[in-house]
C-alpha cells in the first residue's frame, strides 16, 4: 500500500510539473557562471514562484541565437519564447521579421520610461522591438599598489590619457615590469579598449584613417612597456586584476564592477579617462524582444514586464555587476554601496562622455576586431608608430563594410 501511495504521489507530482506553462528565454548577457546564477535564483526564481510557471533560462552568442530562431521561423516549430540580443544585431532580427512590435504593450506601462539614449538602438522606424536591458560603457580601475607611481597632480576621477600613460610607464619603470592591462587574444575587447582612447581624441571609431585615431595610436605606442609580459594571453582583465598582476585597467563597467566589489578596499574606480575631444567610451546594450510565433505570448509580455519594472531592474543591474539599469526610475533606488559606486559612475559616463556604438555596418564584426588585435601585436607590442601601417589597416576595415 505505501508503494503504490508512493507511485501515485511521483505520478502527481511529475504531472504537476508537466503542467506548468514554459517559457524559454535565450540571452547573450549574463553569460559569465556568477551573473547568470544570480539572474536565475534572485531574478527568475520569485517569477516563476509569483505566476506558477518554469522559466528556462539559457545563454547563447547572439550569432547562433539568431540562427536558431531562424531555422524555428523556417520550420514553423518555435520553441524559443523570449530572446534577449546586443544592440548590433537588433537589426537583422527586426528587418527578418523575427520579433514582435511592442510599441503598443509598453505604451501602456505608465510606470517606467526607458531611456532616450538608447532608442537609436532599440526602436525602428518608430516602432518599438526590443526593450533595453543591460546597457554598458567603460570605467577605469587601479590597485591602490600603483598610487605612489600616480603623476603629481593628478585626480583618479578626471585623468587624462596622457597622464595614465605616464603613470603606466613609471609603473613599469618601478616595478621592472608592466601593470596596465588589456586584452591580446584576439576577438576580445581590445577593439574597445582602445576605441575609448581614439574617441577621446576626437576619432571616428572604428575608423583609423583620422587625426583622432592616430593620437591614440601614438599614445598606445610609448605604452610598449607598460604592458604586463603576460598580456598576449589575457582574453579578460579580470582574473590579473584579481591576481595582482595587473594594476590599472580600462574595462567593461560590470567586469570592473566585478573586481571591485569583490575586493573594494584596494582598489578605486573611476569614469574612463579623458582626451581632448572628452571622455570616450563604447557603449551599447542588449535587449528583451518576444520571439514572433511564440505559444506563450501573455506569458512573454508579463516577463518582460517583470523583468523591466524599476526595482527588479536595478537588483539586476547590482547583482550583475553594475550595467546601467535602462529605465529612468530605476535610478531612485540607487544608494551608497559598492554597486551603486559602479552605476553612479556608469551613468556619468553614458551622460557625459563622448561614446560611439556598433552600428549594423559589418559584415563581420569579428574581422574588424581582428584589424585592431593585429595593430596591437604588430605595432604597439612593437613600440612603433606607423601612420602609412595604420592607412593599410583601414582598408581592410573599408573591405568589412556591408
Amino acid at each position: 500500500m505505501k508503494k503504490l501511495l508512493l507511485v501515485l504521489m511521483l505520478v502527481a507530482i511529475v504531472a504537476f510539473a508537466f503542467g506548468k506553462e514554459t517559457l524559454v528565454v535565450v540571452s547573450r548577457l549574463w553569460t559569465p557562471p556568477s551573473e547568470k546564477e544570480f539572474v536565475i535564483n534572485e531574478i527568475i526564481k520569485p517569477f516563476e514562484e509569483m505566476y506558477g510557471v518554469e522559466v528556462r533560462f539559457s545563454t547563447l552568442d547572439d550569432q547562433k541565437m539568431l540562427e536558431q530562431v531562424k531555422l524555428q521561423q523556417e520550420t514553423g516549430n518555435i520553441t524559443t519564447d523570449v530572446v534577449i540580443a546586443y544592440a548590433a544585431k537588433m537589426p537583422e532580427w527586426v528587418e527578418n521579421g523575427y520579433v514582435v512590435d511592442l510599441t503598443d504593450i509598453v505604451s501602456q506601462w505608465t510606470d517606467r520610461h526607458f531611456s532616450k539614449g538608447l532608442d537609436s538602438m532599440t526602436i525602428f522606424d518608430g516602432r518599438r522591438y526590443f526593450l533595453p536591458i543591460g546597457a554598458d560603457v567603460y570605467l577605469f580601475i587601479a590597485n591602490k599598489k600603483a598610487l605612489p607611481y600616480l603623476p603629481e597632480g593628478a585626480d583618479i576621477q578626471n585623468l587624462t590619457w596622457e597622464q595614465v600613460a605616464e603613470w603606466a610607464n613609471a609603473i613599469a619603470l618601478g616595478e621592472g615590469e608592466g601593470k596596465f592591462a588589456v586584452t591580446g587574444v584576439p576577438k576580445k575587447s581590445f577593439i574597445y579598449q582602445a576605441g575609448a582612447i581614439c574617441l577621446s581624441y576626437g576619432a571616428d571609431w572604428p575608423n583609423l584613417d583620422n587625426p583622432g585615431a592616430m593620437a591614440a595610436f601614438y599614445l598606445l605606442s610609448k605604452m610598449v612597456d607598460a604592458f604586463p609580459p603576460a598580456v598576449m594571453t589575457y582574453d579578460d582583465v579580470r582574473p590579473p586584476l584579481k591576481r595582482g598582476e595587473a594594476w590599472l585597467a580600462a574595462a567593461h563597467n560590470a567586469r570592473i564592477g566585478e573586481v571591485y566589489k569583490n575586493d573594494p578596499t584596494n582598489f578605486i574606480i573611476a569614469p574612463v579617462p579623458m582626451g581632448p575631444a572628452g571622455r570616450g567610451s563604447v557603449a551599447g546594450t542588449s535587449g528583451f524582444a518576444i520571439v514572433k510565433g511564440t505559444k506563450h505570448f501573455d506569458l512573454a509580455v508579463k516577463f518582460l514586464e517583470y523583468m523591466t519594472r524599476p526595482d527588479i531592474m536595478l537588483k539586476v543591474s547590482k547583482g550583475t555587476g553594475g550595467f546601467i539599469p535602462t529605465v529612468e526610475e530605476a535610478l531612485v533606488y540607487l544608494g551608497d554601496t559598492v554597486e551603486d559606486e559602479v552605476i553612479k559612475k556608469s551613468i556619468m559616463v553614458m551622460k557625459n562622455g563622448v561614446l560611439s556604438y556598433i552600428a549594423p555596418l559589418w559584415k563581420d564584426w569579428g574581422q574588424v576586431k581582428l584589424v585592431y588585435d593585429d595593430i596591437f601585436k604588430n605595432m604597439i607590442m612593437n613600440g612603433i608608430f606607423d601612420p602609412e601601417y595604420l592607412e593599410l589597416m583601414q582598408l581592410k576595415i573599408d573591405a568589412l563594410r556591408k
